[in-house]
């Protein structure tokens, strides 16, 4: 007799499919049995930018009088940057995040933040992950059991919305390290991959014995069929991942890399709804420059090729992509040439529905608090106009609150 411990050792410490819902098996079986691919309905890529990201440096206000009074060896002369307008212009290694723009495929949010921030990666990641702004307050980079109780913003989004059609995950997270706790919900199921060549599941001989012979049983008639369904669900993503694309030109990145299996992904009809990556490390509190310029390159080089990829599959109508990061750094450069932990910062939505440009006002930079730069809009705004404007779920589940939406999309 195969056991149900059998077929969880022969199958499941294989899988790279980690779910946050306790309703694998079912997930299981419907995905392999959806035949039809999903080719409508919108989706949403999140790219998590580790570490903080110098904002004042990305999108840099250069006719502020307060650049060159608090970056003196960081600062970039004026006609180095790539100018959005008269005050404000791009570092010169978003050259691609500019044509981005120039083509009406890039806004950018300024100046957003949240009250009270916390110069914590941990607290203020867990604050973002969560839209809980009342998480207890830690200096420490460290987990509370509290914390580790908190639900997603998107997961508990998924929750309120449908399951995929075809069995998909809700939410997929792709690259390395733990799954986002972002994506954390009730009822949703999200799942990882780490590399592509994982996800091919090997049918041990015992297992293949096992299904073969047949049971009496409900519960041996259960294993034998999901055993079946998980694998030939890994056969079909495995099929999807090696999928020829080579019309496609991305960049030799780890994050274009990412952006490349979640667009080989969506043109082979998954029926997930929002994908999930991260880059990093922004964490420049030395030698700023040119880490912090190859990091910007790889970014913007990696967005621009993503959403060419899927304009030429005529699916990028269907994608937007949120760029967030846990803070800023701090307005006045540190003596290392570097950067410290600051509060409010730029977040970039892309794709072929947002409403290209500068969304809220440039922060000043002689009008600081404590140092930092002054919140103009708050990051549940954001989520608020995704979730509502794009998606079509409610937000109030998921933020706790009725939020001001932003002018991101067109109508």
């Amino acid at each position: 007799m195969f056991s149900r411990r059998d077929f969880l050792r022969a199958g499941l410490h294989m899988s790279t499919l980690v779910a946050l819902a306790p309703t694998v098996p079912g997930f299981l079986v419907r995905t392999a049995r959806a035949t039809e691919p999903a080719r409508d309905g919108r989706l949403l890529v999140v790219v998590q930018l580790d570490g903080g990201n110098d904002g004042i440096n990305t999108v840099v206000p250069f006719a502020d009088e307060g650049y060159a009074k608090h970056r003196k060896s960081l600062r970039w002369r004026t006609d180095r940057l790539l100018k959005i307008n008269r005050e404000v212009g791009w570092h010169p290694a978003m050259a691609d995040a500019a044509k981005l723009m120039e083509s009406g495929r890039l806004a950018v949010v300024q100046g957003v933040g949240y009250p009270n921030p916390s110069r914590s990666h941990f607290k203020s990641m867990a604050i973002w992950h969560s839209a809980n702004v009342n998480l207890p307050r830690t200096d420490v980079d460290d987990a509370t059991a509290e914390d580790k109780a908190a639900l997603g913003w998107i997961g508990q989004a998924l929750d309120e919305g449908r399951k995929p059609a075809d069995g998909s995950p809700a939410a997929q997270f792709v690259g390395s390290g733990s799954m986002p706790e972002a994506l954390r919900s009730r009822r949703s199921v999200a799942s990882a991959i780490t590399r592509a060549e994982d996800t091919v599941l090997m049918l041990p001989a015992v297992a293949r014995s096992a299904v073969g012979r047949g049971g009496a049983s409900d519960l041996a008639a259960f294993v034998r069929r999901s055993m079946l369904d998980a694998y030939s669900t890994s056969e079909r993503l495995a099929e999807v991942l090696r999928s020829d694309d080579r019309g496609a030109n991305y960049p030799a990145t780890t994050l274009a890399g990412r952006l490349r299996t979640i667009a080989r992904l969506i043109k082979g009809g998954a029926g997930t709804r929002v994908y999930y990556t991260s880059q990093g490390t922004y964490d420049t509190h030395y030698a700023q420059e040119p880490a912090h310029g190859i990091l910007l390159g790889e970014l913007a080089g990696a967005l621009r090729a993503f959403l060419d990829d899927l304009a030429a599959a005529k699916l990028a109508d269907r994608v937007a992509v949120l760029c967030f990061s846990e803070f800023g750094r701090r307005v006045q450069e540190n003596g290392s040439q570097g950067t410290d932990h600051g509060t409010a910062g730029p977040v970039f939505v892309a794709g072929p529905a947002v409403r290209a440009g500068l969304v809220g006002a440039t922060p000043k930079l002689l009008d600081l608090k404590d140092g930092d730069l002054r919140s103009g809009i708050d990051f549940r705004q954001v989520y608020a106009t995704i979730l509502m404007d794009w998606l079509g779920l409610p937000a109030k589940p998921s933020l706790g609150g009725n939020f001001e939406r932003l002018p991101l999309f067109r109508a």
